[in-house]
């Protein structure tokens, strides 16, 4: 096809709101961030001593598969996709309680649990500013493309 008979639309050609494409850099952020941890915690369940390696194994994949959620809604947030919402929401809500036990642990894990709940409450606002959702065409609850009155 060429570049004459693709059409072009206000979503393909418009400008991407810089809040949303904040939001998709904290999900990929947050997405990297979860790769890295998965194949750290794997690379030392494989070749350190740990407790419980099958644990540790288990672990470090599992946090591999859960990084492709925000990478997946980043890269849908970079393309104006209206879905890609969703998941990004849901990728911070469960950053807040991961960052709450990450604040009660007595330990050098409080630095990272103050990054982290930063970053979820930052993201949530960007999500769920109205240029966010009108920039992603999604309508309110009751809305209809036609008004009526």
């Amino acid at each position: 096809m060429s570049s004459e008979q693709i059409p072009t639309t206000e979503e393909t050609t418009g400008l991407r709101p810089r809040r949303v494409t904040y939001a998709a850099l904290l999900a990929a952020l947050e997405g990297l961030a979860l790769v890295v941890g998965g194949v750290w915690i794997l690379v030392l369940g494989l070749t350190g001593h740990p407790d419980d390696r099958q644990q540790a194994v288990t672990g470090g994949i599992t946090l591999v598969v859960l990084a492709l959620l925000p990478l997946f809604a980043a890269r849908g947030l970079l393309a104006l996709r209206s879905w890609s919402r969703g998941p990004a929401v849901i990728t911070q809500l469960m950053a807040l309680p991961v960052a709450y036990n990450l604040l009660q642990a007595d330990s050098m894990a409080i630095p990272g649990g103050i990054a982290l709940a930063a970053v979820a409450v930052a993201s949530l606002v960007l999500l769920v500013n109205p240029e966010t959702t009108r920039a992603l065409g999604i309508r309110g609850p009751g809305s209809t493309g036609n008004q009526e009155k």
